[in-house]
C-alpha cells in the first residue's frame, strides 16, 4: 500500500522526535558541566555551612561544586534502592543519611540509618482523631489513599467494595479531584445510616495526622513518607506498590512485608476483592497485633532529630555521632 501524506507527516515527526530525543542526550553532560561553575558561584556566595540534599538530577552540580569548596554535604536517601543520582554523588558526600539498613549496603561512605523524617503526631490519640474526621467513636476505621499517583485503581476497589466495608468498618478515602465528584454521589446514595461511616477527601492535609491515627488499618502505596508513618504509629498496612516508579515502592513494600508489617499486592491484582480480603483482616485481632507490632519494631519516630543532628554536626565541624547514637534518636526523638 502507498505511504499516504499523512503517513509522510506522522513519520516526519516521530524523526524530529527521536533526533530532539538525541539531542537532549547528548547535551545532559553539557549541561552538567556548565552547571557546576554555576553551582560554584551561587555557592560561594551564600556561604552555607552545610548543605542537605535528597537526590535527583539538579543535586549533582551542587554536590560535586561543594566538594571542590570544601563545604561539607549530607545526602539523604528516602527508598530502599537508592537513586541514581545519590549513587552517583555518594563518594562526595560527607555523611549518607538513609531509611532503611538495606541501603547503607549499596553505598560507599558514612552511612547512618535515620529513617524517614514525618509529621508530629503529638496530642492526638485515637478518640480525638476520630473525633475531628467526624466518626462514630466505637467502630473500626479502614484509611485508604494512593498518595499523588494513579488512585484509580483504588478508587474503583473502593467503589465495588463499599456496602462490605461499611458493614464491618467506616472508611477515609482520599479519591484525588477527579475521584472526588463521583465519590460524594456515592456517599448520597448510601442509607442514611451509612453515610456517617464513609469520609471521602479529594486531598488530605492538615487531617492526615488525624486520619493516620484514628485508622485501625491503612491500605495505600509504597512511598517513603507513607511506610514511615505507618510504621511509627504501629499501623498495619496493606500496600499497593505503585508499578511505575522504578521498583522502588515494591522494594520499600517488600522490607515491611519481610518484618511482618504489611501485605503487599500487586497493582494488577488489586480490585474489589482484594480490598475486601484486606478488611477481613480488622476479623482477626491477633494478625492485627502481631502486625502493630512488626510495625513499632521498624518506626523511627526521631527520624527528623537523627537527621538535624547530623546537619549540624558537620555545619558545626564537629565529629560525627556515633551510627548508634543516630539509631537511638531515630527511635525515640529528641
Amino acid at each position: 500500500m502507498p505511504t499516504t501524506g499523512i503517513e509522510l507527516d506522522r513519520l516526519w515527526l516521530r524523526s524530529l522526535r527521536s533526533i530532539d530525543l538525541s539531542i537532549h542526550t547528548l547535551l545532559d553532560p553539557l549541561r552538567l558541566l556548565l552547571s557546576v561553575p554555576q553551582a560554584g558561584w551561587r555557592l560561594a556566595r551564600w556561604r552555607p555551612q552545610v548543605i542537605f540534599s535528597t537526590g535527583g538530577y539538579l543535586s549533582i552540580p551542587v554536590l560535586l561544586a561543594a566538594a571542590l569548596l570544601r563545604i561539607p554535604t549530607l545526602v539523604w536517601e528516602g527508598n530502599s534502592v537508592a537513586g541514581r543520582s545519590v549513587r552517583a554523588t555518594a563518594r562526595l558526600a560527607g555523611a549518607l543519611a538513609v531509611s532503611f539498613a538495606e541501603t547503607c549496603e549499596q553505598l560507599p561512605g558514612r552511612c547512618f540509618v535515620t529513617g524517614t523524617p514525618i509529621r508530629s503526631f503529638a496530642g492526638l490519640d485515637g478518640g480525638s482523631a476520630r473525633a475531628a474526621l467526624g466518626l462514630p467513636a466505637d467502630t473500626p476505621v479502614i484509611l485508604v489513599f494512593g498518595g499523588s499517583q494513579a488512585v484509580r485503581r483504588l478508587n474503583d476497589a473502593v467503589a465495588a467494595a463499599l456496602p462490605e466495608l461499611l458493614a464491618r468498618a467506616c472508611v477515609v478515602h482520599v479519591c484525588g479531584e477527579t475521584g472526588y465528584g463521583e465519590a460524594l454521589r456515592r456517599r448520597e446514595a448510601l442509607p442514611p445510616e451509612q453515610r456517617p461511616r464513609y469520609r471521602p477527601f479529594p486531598f488530605i492535609d492538615r487531617e492526615m495526622a488525624a486520619a493516620l491515627v484514628a485508622a485501625d488499618l491503612v491500605v495505600g502505596r509504597a512511598g517513603s513518607s507513607t511506610l514511615a508513618e505507618t510504621a511509627a504509629l504501629g499501623r498495619p498496612i496493606v500496600i499497593v506498590p505503585y508499578p511505575h516508579a522504578s521498583g522502588h515502592q515494591l522494594a520499600n513494600a517488600r522490607l515491611l512485608a519481610e518484618a511482618g508489617a504489611a501485605l503487599v499486592v500487586a497493582d494488577e491484582d488489586f480490585d474489589a476483592a482484594a480490598l475486601r480480603r484486606a478488611a477481613g483482616l480488622l476479623d482477626e485481632p491477633a494478625a492485627l497485633a502481631r502486625m502493630q507490632a512488626a510495625a513499632r519494631s521498624l518506626g523511627r519516630p526521631g527520624a527528623a532529630a537523627a537527621v538535624a543532628e547530623l546537619a549540624l554536626a558537620m555545619a558545626e565541624r564537629r565529629p560525627l555521632p556515633s551510627p548508634e547514637r543516630i539509631d537511638q534518636l531515630s527511635r525515640v526523638g529528641a
